[in-house]
């Protein structure tokens, strides 16, 4: 997808190069206390880690300081640092295209650097882009949601491979985990099941920072080690949800307008894979589920479950575009009361027996893409042969212990 020069520089204009200090993205006061991401500890350094390098960075809208500037346009500006290219995910650098979407090939117009398209693109033909750039060094910084199937940290991995391929260096810039790096969930990447939504076999909710994930990657998957950096966040704890950064949110795709959403993704998503909304096209996406036909026995089965931390409103809305677009549903809005209780994959898998429990009109998407974003058919199968939520979720724990053991490995935070 290409967008107009039009649309780009609406996109742009609330990221604007400002002539404020470069350096005042890390000298700025702050509370005591306050997490430092990794861009900020990198400019408190006075960028150490670029010095005399050519340097692209692969980003979109969430790469912003704690005053909502974008970082591209802060290091731009900076004398210290040669930024000579962009490269852009999915929804594209400026954050305008939906999922499945990017914004093409084109120049920045608040920057004027070459802003590359990475979407879909891996191996080779993203190294040549690399080295057409003309870069030596390439940063990532994106904020990611903790959970497998997000499109990020594939192409965080990506982006390592091609690196490795070009015979660039690789830094990451360290952000928080948003739901907390506690621990791994749910079930583990089978790799005949590999795909966009999770190329490798990690956990579906992997406890990790980009950082920690690059680590993982860099040591466990790549075909050979790229020469990779990583600057760490200060003051982040495993246990801290996102509000304890005090850092903006910055949607990091259109269907992710919360750090609250963010917290039942990692479930909720799995509802991709039926033919239930998943609430894309209400102001609640991933919160909300449902489908022509369904009313409160839903509700009521799951809240019987008394699954930790979590209760289940009836609830009724109508899609403005996705899945019954303009169309009235019923179906559940998931509240969490209990953050630290909650686990996001056992309540989605409670949600999917339920689902097939009270409503006959349950199904899965015809391409089964449940099996790519639980990796392997074992979630489909089990529900479809009528295994409850803990007879699915004991199935995984083998695989879970050994990836949690491995994962331990790469960790950088207590």
């Amino acid at each position: 997808m290409r967008l107009s020069r039009r649309a780009l520089l609406a996109a742009s204009t609330a990221a604007a190069v400002t002539t404020a200090s470069p350096a005042s993205a890390a000298g700025r006061p702050r509370h005591r206390g306050h997490p430092r991401t990794g861009f900020e500890n990198l400019a408190a350094t006075g960028y150490r880690a670029l010095r005399g390098q050519r340097t692209g960075i692969v980003t979109n809208p969430t790469g912003v300081t704690r005053d909502v500037r974008h970082i591209v346009d802060v290091m731009h500006a900076d004398d210290r640092v040669d930024l000579i290219a962009v490269f852009g995910p999915e929804h594209g650098f400026r954050g305008t295209a939906q999922a499945g979407g990017s914004e093409g090939r084109y120049d920045d117009p608040a920057t004027g650097l070459p802003v590359y398209d990475t979407y879909l693109k891996s191996g080779r033909p993203l190294a040549d882009i690399f080295t057409a750039s003309g870069v030596d060094t390439v940063v990532f910084d994106i904020q990611d949601v903790g959970a497998r199937f997000y499109t990020y940290i594939w192409t965080l991995y990506d982006c390592m491979e091609a690196a490795r391929l070009a015979g660039k260096r690789f830094v990451v810039l360290d952000r928080p985990n948003p739901v907390t790096g506690r621990s791994a969930l749910g079930p583990v990447l089978h790799k005949e099941f590999a795909t966009f939504v999770g190329r490798q076999p990690i956990s579906q909710a992997h406890g990790m920072t980009v950082a920690e994930l690059a680590r993982l990657f860099n040591g466990e998957f790549l075909t050979a080690p790229v020469p990779l950096e990583t600057v760490r966040m200060t003051g982040w704890r495993r246990s801290d949800f996102y509000d304890a950064s005090e850092l903006p949110w910055v949607p990091p795709s259109p269907n992710m307008p919360t750090p609250q959403t963010a917290l039942v993704y990692s479930g909720t998503c799995l509802f991709e894979g039926t033919n239930l909304s998943e609430g894309r096209g209400t102001t609640r996406p991933f919160e909300l589920l449902g489908a022509e036909g369904i009313d409160g026995r839903w509700a009521a089965a799951a809240n019987r479950l008394e699954l930790p931390g979590v209760h289940f409103r009836e609830a009724y809305f109508a899609p403005t575009f996705s899945k019954f677009q303009g169309k009235t549903v019923g179906g559940v809005q998931i509240h969490v009361h209990d953050r630290a209780a909650y686990d996001p994959v056992r309540t989605g898998i409670a949600l999917l027996v339920t689902a097939k429990e009270v409503w006959s009109g349950f199904g899965w998407r015809s391409d089964n893409w449940i099996d790519k974003l639980t990796g392997s058919t074992r979630v489909r199968t089990m529900i479809d042969a009528g295994a409850s939520a803990d007879e699915v979720a004991a199935d995984w724990q083998q695989e879970l212990t050994a990836f949690r053991r491995m994962r331990g490995k790469y960790l950088l935070y207590k």
